[in-house]
């Protein structure tokens, strides 16, 4: 993982778009990534879609959270999961970079965390009837909005 944050791409950032959880993780980035490291799509979106076929992944399931490393370029790597969160904490830097000590457990571990975050999600956080727009300000940063 420590390969795909040295580098200078950007990286992708793939929600779910009516999920009150990730609606407010996008919101916590946006106001954190001051390099604008990030960018964002949905999964329900026409570009989500595609980049999870070409990655081997359902794009039916939407209880996945995704971070696309350096996806505009050759060397783009797929992170999901728990492993995916902390690859955007790290890249954050900050005080949110201690994150990463927690990389140190197995993914096991961190997987079971993540799914029972993931399974209580819409109903701890909220569900939206349609994906939210971002406002005009952070809208260069989505794709396929």
């Amino acid at each position: 993982m420590a390969k795909a944050l040295q580098s200078t791409g950007s990286h992708l950032i793939l929600y779910d778009g009516v999920c009150g959880l990730c609606n407010r993780l996008n919101a916590f980035v946006l106001k954190h990534d001051r390099n604008a490291h990030f960018r964002f799509a949905s999964l329900q979106s026409a570009k989500g879609q595609s980049l999870l076929r070409q990655y081997g992944r359902n794009p039916d399931d939407l209880d996945t959270f995704y971070v696309i490393a350096n996806y505009d370029s050759g060397s783009a790597l797929l992170f999901e999961r728990a492993r995916a969160g902390l690859l955007v904490l790290k890249t954050l830097g900050g005080p949110w970079r201690c994150a990463g000590i927690l990389g140190i457990l197995p993914d096991s571990l961190l997987n079971f965390g993540y799914d029972c975050l993931a399974r209580n999600r819409y109903r701890i956080f909220g569900k939206y009837e349609q994906c939210r727009l971002p406002s005009a300000a952070d809208r260069e940063r989505f794709i396929d909005v």
